[in-house]
């Protein structure tokens, strides 16, 4: 029994309402799906995301972009950076990501999300709803992050004013087998974007949302 199970009442029973998970996908002519873009700060991960929404979001097709930072201005925003804290973001957003897709959306989560064990549970949590997941590895390298910058960090965690920052004071686990590796250093936002896409359209339980391969 996991820790969500243990603080689970045994009064709260889920109410499955009156439309099936069936229903709403017909409805809106595509499966949701939970698309995992995991990375290093600055790998490029929030705007592989975010062209990819809007590709889909041109063809007609219903997804949402969940971006870590976004999160953390109001779901999240009590969380720390502490590996504790890290964790409970990864399931917080997970869970989120998970009613999405049984929406019928596809969710694009652009997350940190520094540990392999984290990621395994979000995993999970689809898997055990059988909803679809797909875990992408925005592979950049920390150099390349760190002189990007985009957001300053790497800078101010030099400085000191910033702390736990992954791949800094904190470990990024690298995925062991994700569905799909990005090469951020050399690969275009573009190019990262149609092959986020090309792995939607050549998922078969998730041709519905109508992406070409």
């Amino acid at each position: 029994m996991g820790d969500a199970e243990r603080r689970r009442s045994r009064e709260v029973v889920w109410d499955h309402g009156v439309v099936t998970r069936e229903r709403r996908w017909e409805t809106l002519d595509q499966h949701g799906a939970t698309v995992w873009l995991t990375g290093l700060s600055g790998s490029g991960k929030s705007a592989v995301a975010s062209a990819v929404e809007a590709s889909l979001l041109e063809r007609g097709r219903a997804a949402y972009r969940l971006d870590g930072d976004n999160l953390r201005h109001g779901l999240n925003a009590d969380l720390g950076f502490s590996p504790a804290e890290r964790d409970e973001n990864v399931r917080r957003v997970a869970e989120v990501a998970a009613l999405f897709a049984d929406a019928g959306l596809v969710a694009l989560v652009a997350l940190v999300s520094p540990y392999a064990a984290g990621r395994q549970a979000a995993r999970n949590i689809h898997r055990e709803r059988g909803l679809d997941f797909y875990e992408v590895w925005v592979d950049t390298p920390l150099e390349e992050c760190r002189r990007r910058d985009p957001k300053g960090l790497y800078e101010r965690a030099r400085q000191g004013s910033v702390a736990q920052m992954t791949g800094v004071e904190q470990p990024y686990e690298a995925p062991e087998h994700p569905d799909l590796v990005i090469p951020g250093a050399s690969v275009s936002i573009e190019e990262g974007a149609a092959r986020v896409l090309a792995l939607l359209g050549g998922a078969s339980s998730t041709a519905a949302v109508g992406v070409a391969p």
